[in-house]
């Protein structure tokens, strides 16, 4: 195993996500939804999240991909065994839909500084609707 694949094992990411309103926007509906994350940094050295590449899938099946910089406008340093958390939000046409990514980090510590960490699939739902 590399440095770079067990320092990223040790960057957890969990996402509590939370439906928050349907709007009409162009006479259609807007289902918006937010989701808080917490990104743990388990491992012996000081990271930093430089990017983030999202994946999102409505209900109907439309995908869309966000990437750019940071989150929330930081480019966060975690030091070690300490955690970041950040509030984000989406929305969708549909009242369910799914997201997953990765963010790209960096660590001055490794040979190869810049890794990645995957986010698992999340599922934004209007539970009110879900049976």
């Amino acid at each position: 195993m590399s440095d770079n694949q067990s320092i990223s094992e040790l960057v957890i990411v969990d996402v509590k996500p939370y439906y928050i309103e349907e709007r009409i926007v162009d006479k259609a509906p807007l289902f918006v939804f937010g989701y808080q994350v917490t990104i743990r940094n388990n491992s012996q050295y000081p990271v930093q999240l430089l990017n983030r590449h999202w994946y999102i899938t409505d209900g109907d099946g439309n995908q869309s991909e966000v990437k750019g910089e940071g989150v929330i406008g930081l480019q966060p340093v975690i030091e070690p065994m300490s955690e970041f958390q950040y509030s984000s939000g989406s929305n969708f046409r549909t009242p369910i839909g799914t997201m997953h990514g990765q963010y790209e980090m960096h660590c001055d510590s490794l040979m190869n500084p810049l890794f990645q960490v995957d986010i698992s699939p999340f599922l934004l739902a209007n539970n009110t609707l879900i049976h």
